[in-house]
């Protein structure tokens, strides 16, 4: 990736500022009450995290957690084996290029918003096979399968991807545990959702771009899923959208720290109590950057809707109910095309007042 093609080139009102600010940032949230051997006898301590949570979804819609219980070896395998992985060359890489038929794996063209991505990924689902509606289609009730599509290097990859994708999915389903007390709902209110998960990990690499005020990693938007648990190397490059005020905000980077952010499906599910919040990718003329986002989505059979524990008279739902499945399909597919209109979103679904 030399001088910058016009494909990456962002309209000016979305160019990004070189000149970053770092205030306070996203809130910073210690899981140790968690892990500690008082944690039963302390529901103290239990109910200031999750207030500390409650507010971070509500006031930013992402926070970053620390003493998360991921060994920091695991994370450090996946960095080594990602840039031994991206360093091959594109012919190598091209072998697993993902495809409509095989819709993970290999992937240097991605667009958001109809602006290339100045990014490379690579990326693999978390169960295997991993069902699905076969098109997107409402009235059809065919499933089909998907399965991941490995290199042949590093041999390495993928069992470290697999160890990682473990680790990864039990800390998101002890913060949906988290978030679902900080709504007054059960700790296992969302458990059953991701019983046959669609989630999926990706490889991200952002090599150095000659001209990043012109382009961005990846273009501004909100995760369509739950949940995503994201993990970025010291070189940062994450902004937010700040709800107060609408500014793009930098999140610094903190030492084996997670970022984690609330996804549409949490927007819905919570009938905007909390809510899915835009952010975008900067990318850096010297340095290149990787990162690694944990997407934890639910099963394709999930109608998602506001739950009914918290909609009433004075609060009705929001959006009328939709499928998983089908946002997903048409989402994937998406990838191949350059779309005509905006791909599918949850605002599609609003219940006009």
């Amino acid at each position: 990736m030399g001088e910058v093609d016009p494909a990456f080139i962002q309209d000016p009102e979305h160019r990004p500022k070189l000149s970053i600010i770092e205030p306070e940032g996203i809130p910073l949230i210690d899981l140790s009450p968690l892990s500690s051997p008082d944690s039963i006898s302390d529901p103290k301590a239990i109910e200031v995290l999750v207030r500390e949570i409650g507010n971070a979804c509500k006031n930013w819609g992402f926070f970053q957690v620390i003493n998360h219980e991921v060994p920091l070896e695991m994370r450090e395998k996946i960095d080594t084996a990602a840039r031994k992985f991206f360093a091959q060359p594109l012919e190598e890489k091209r072998k697993i290029r993902r495809d409509e038929k095989c819709v993970v794996g290999y992937y240097d063209t991605e667009h958001t918003k109809n602006v290339r991505d100045w990014k490379e990924v690579f990326d693999f689902l978390v169960e295997e096979p991993t069902l699905v509606p076969s098109s997107t289609e409402p009235d059809d009730k065919e499933e089909t399968q998907w399965f991941n599509h490995w290199p042949e290097n590093p041999p390495e990859l993928r069992e470290v991807l697999e160890e990682y994708s473990q680790e990864v999915e039990k800390l998101s389903l002890k913060l949906m545990g988290l978030i679902a007390l900080s709504l007054g709902l059960p700790e296992d209110r969302f458990k059953g959702y991701f019983k046959d998960q669609t989630s999926f990990v990706r490889l991200n690499h952002y090599p150095p771009c000659p001209s990043p005020q012109l382009a961005l990693g990846v273009g501004r938007h909100k995760d369509g899923g739950a949940l995503t648990v994201l993990a970025q190397d010291e070189v940062g490059g994450l902004e937010v959208k700040r709800k107060t005020d609408g500014e793009w905000i930098r999140v610094r980077p903190t030492p084996n720290a997670y970022i984690i952010n609330v996804g549409d499906i949490i927007q819905v599910w919570s009938n905007d109590k909390y809510e899915s919040v835009e952010h975008r990718v900067m990318v850096n003329s010297e340095k290149e950057r990787f990162s690694v986002p944990f997407f934890l989505f639910p099963a394709h059979y999930t109608e998602v809707k506001p739950l009914e524990e918290l909609t009433n008279k004075q609060n009705p739902a929001k959006y009328r109910p939709y499928s998983w499945g089908k946002f997903l399909t048409h989402r994937k597919l998406s990838n191949f095309k350059k779309l005509k209109a905006e791909n599918i979103q949850i605002y599609h679904f609003r219940v006009s007042d």
